[in-house]
């Protein structure tokens, strides 16, 4: 039995959806909703915390986009996770990227896009402010890095690239002042070229998120 990729189109599960369009992994996708009546107990057993995405593999449950994104590179022989020599230097960008660039995405994001949706509260102006100002100045440090190479470690992309862009696919409702930073543009509009990045949901069954309301 083939392996499924457990996904929703929020921003890790769409991570890990194009990670394996992009490897093109030999897994089947089905959409899921765990937290919908009725469903933690098929899930639970997968993931303890029911959060997706989640591999579903001989029976069992591999959690978090990064765990997934390893087991898939090596599932189809690809140096997309970076190994050797070339893996500090990615690992590098993971470990920086989640405490800085993506952490500031994530906490803008949070508010205006993920509250919104889910009915979580209004948004909290003083962690938006405290987001954009973890973005400037990481997007500063990124678009310095960016300014003689076109992707984050060596000269193809890589899954520090894919994870260090999580959410910028959102941000037309983020609102993040991407247009300051050039290089950091560039090379997204770079990974954006991807089809397997731009639209992981092509053909599949992946409802809409949640309209976000004025």
């Amino acid at each position: 039995m083939r392996p499924v990729l457990h996904f929703s189109r929020n921003p890790n599960p769409r991570l890990a959806v194009a990670v394996a369009r992009y490897l093109d992994a030999p897994v089947d996708f089905a959409h899921a909703a765990p937290f919908a009546p009725g469903q933690a107990n098929r899930f639970r057993p997968l993931n303890p915390g029911l959060r997706i995405p989640i591999l579903e593999e001989d029976g069992a449950g591999l959690w978090e986009a990064d765990a997934i994104a390893c087991r898939l590179s090596l599932m189809t022989g690809s140096d997309f996770w970076r190994t050797g020599k070339a893996a500090p230097d990615m690992i590098r960008w993971l470990s920086w990227g989640k405490g800085n660039f993506v952490q500031a995405c994530d906490m803008v994001h949070f508010e205006r896009g993920t509250k919104q949706r889910y009915g979580l509260g209004p948004v909290d102006p003083a962690k938006v402010a405290e987001g954009l100002d973890l973005f400037n100045d990481s997007a500063s440090l990124l678009n310095a890095a960016l300014s003689d190479r076109d992707w984050l470690c060596g000269d193809a992309p890589s899954y520090a690239d894919f994870r260090m862009a999580t959410f910028l696919p959102f941000n037309d409702v983020a609102g993040l002042p991407l247009a300051d930073y050039p290089e950091v543009l560039r090379w997204y509009s770079g990974l954006d070229a991807l089809s397997a990045w731009r639209d992981p949901f092509v053909g599949l069954d992946a409802p809409a998120l949640p309209r976000i309301l004025a």
